[in-house]
């Protein structure tokens, strides 16, 4: 075998991720995450999937407080499409870099996920799906909206010990999950949940599982941080 034939098949991503990727990008949007047909701010977010010492992981972050928007909140690398932006995964890829100060060179995209809606903050966010081939070091490489970075494991994701129903102030009833010292919840949480199911790791339940139901202002400060 070649040395470039070897390289490719180092680099070319898992086939439960080009299985994810598929199911993904056909992935039905809620009739209240629909955006609108004119307005809302368009951002990017990337859903960045590695192998790591104990299978898969994706990367997030968890926002500085004092941020205007989600201030304190765990979230996926990603923020405004910018006019010198070649479309969202360009996007996705710039703040990313911005965000942890990874290296670009090691990621490859695979799928654009429907575009969905942020009603509270009026943003149409495009979640840009990538594989994490050549995994990279990571830190809060803007600490003016970065306060820190993880590698979750989806195994973590996945275990009902590390997860909680929250109401939301609006009164609907979301998933949210407590790991790596953080409480991942709202957008984020709703759809790394779709995308467990997707990947066949947690099992489509009533109301995101059982148990009892939170509200999320006894979890979170009203700053965003959890309480």
């Amino acid at each position: 075998m070649s040395a470039e034939r070897s390289q490719e098949r180092d680099t070319a991503a898992p086939a439960w991720l080009e299985r994810l990727a598929d199911a993904a990008r056909r992935m039905p949007v809620p009739t209240v995450m629909r955006p609108p047909a004119s307005g809302g701010r368009a951002s990017a977010v990337l859903i960045l999937f590695a192998e790591g010492d104990t299978g898969p992981d994706v990367l997030l972050i968890q926002r500085s407080d004092g941020l205007r928007r989600h201030s304190g909140q765990p979230a996926f690398p990603g923020g405004r499409i910018e006019p010198a932006d070649d479309g969202p995964e360009e996007a996705a890829l710039r703040e990313a870099v911005e965000e942890t100060g990874l290296n670009p060179d090691g990621i490859e995209t695979l799928a654009l996920l429907p575009e969905l809606y942020i009603q509270r903050s009026g943003f149409r966010v495009a979640p840009v799906l990538a594989w994490w081939h050549t995994p990279s070091a990571v830190h809060p490489a803007d600490a003016g909206e970065v306060a820190g970075v993880e590698r979750v494991p989806v195994a973590e994701l996945a275990d009902p010990v590390n997860r909680v129903r929250v109401r939301h102030p609006d009164g609907t009833i979301g998933p949210a999950f407590r790991v790596r010292g953080m409480l991942v919840w709202g957008f984020t949480a709703g759809l790394l949940y779709r995308l467990l199911v997707l990947g066949g790791w947690e099992s489509p339940l009533p109301n995101h599982g059982s148990g009892e139901i939170v509200p999320i202002s006894d979890l979170v400060r009203p700053d965003g941080g959890t309480a």
